[in-house]
């Protein structure tokens, strides 16, 4: 299917995709770019890509397929530093958890150049991050978003749909706004409560007793707050404006469980806590489908 892939920080999201497309032998040679020197010579090490590229201007020549799977924060640097590189033939897709932001960086970096460019996003992540994370079937039967561009080229979405397909996942798309109005409340709002939560317990002077007494629903409530702090401070500023309307939004949903609460009302409760786990169980439901 591609050549030379090239993928750009060989985390979870890309290393991950890296073995994927290696195991479906959808990719000729696979070429690692990034950072710091270490996560890139244990990618080598554990067959996660096939060389180091020397700088950028290596790993772009020749290249089919350029993932960037940084942080949304790091995407503005990088796109910048690769653009002039980019050749007429090569691709280039993310793995970022936000769009909007993503797109406004590309169009600055590329330019003329911004159809090579189609935004994505994985919906694949995971609580551990780096490149010891990384696994060929985190992308088996998961979604990934796409949100085309009107300048891409309808052939160039469809390779890139290919390219997720071959990793295993059922591919979606949206536009990139409606994509950030969509995870500000399915993923970020739920990352911020959780970070919120473990925080508050953590500053407490009995914190100590607290975690020592925490069990499974603690545990499964505040998974998502062992992610990675970069990436979700970069995630959460970047879609702020959609995340704080999710969060008031919240707020107040709260505030309306404080009233049933401190009235005592049982059956307002019970209401409550009753259509909430049908809408969850029937979501779990489809899941399974």
């Amino acid at each position: 299917m591609f050549k030379k892939v090239v993928i750009c920080g060989v985390g979870l999201i890309g290393g991950s995709f890296a073995l994927a497309i290696k195991s479906a032998a959808a990719a000729g040679e696979v070429v690692g770019l990034g950072r710091t020197r270490a996560p890139l010579e244990e990618a080598l090490r554990r067959g996660i890509i096939d060389r180091i590229a020397v700088d950028g201007a290596d790993a772009m020549r020749g290249a089919d397929l350029v993932l960037l799977g940084m942080p949304v924060g790091q995407m503005a640097s990088v796109m910048a530093a690769l653009a002039p590189s980019l050749e007429p033939g090569t691709l280039i897709t993310d793995g970022g958890s936000t769009k909007a932001d993503v797109v406004a960086a590309a169009r600055a970096a590329f330019g003329a150049k911004i159809g090579q460019f189609v935004p994505g996003h994985p919906i694949a992540g995971a609580e551990k991050s780096g490149v010891s994370a990384a696994r060929g079937d985190l992308y088996q039967g998961r979604r990934v978003v796409l949100t085309p561009l009107p300048e891409n080229l309808p052939t160039d979405v469809a390779r890139i749909r290919a390219a997720w397909e071959a990793c295993g996942a059922r591919v979606s798309e949206l536009a990139p706004e409606e994509h950030d109005r969509v995870f500000a409340a399915v993923s970020h709002l739920p990352h911020l409560l959780a970070f919120a939560l473990v925080h508050d317990l953590a500053v407490r002077p009995n914190s100590d007793q607290l975690f020592g007494f925490a069990a499974g629903g603690f545990r499964d409530f505040t998974r998502i707050a062992s992610s990675h702090p970069e990436m979700w401070r970069d995630i959460c500023l970047a879609n702020r404006a959609a995340l704080l309307g999710e969060l008031d939004a919240y707020m107040a949903e709260l505030l309306r469980t404080r009233v049933l609460l401190a009235a005592g009302d049982s059956a307002g409760l019970e209401t409550m806590f009753a259509s909430a786990r049908a809408r969850r169980d029937a979501w779990l439901d489809g899941q399974k489908s």
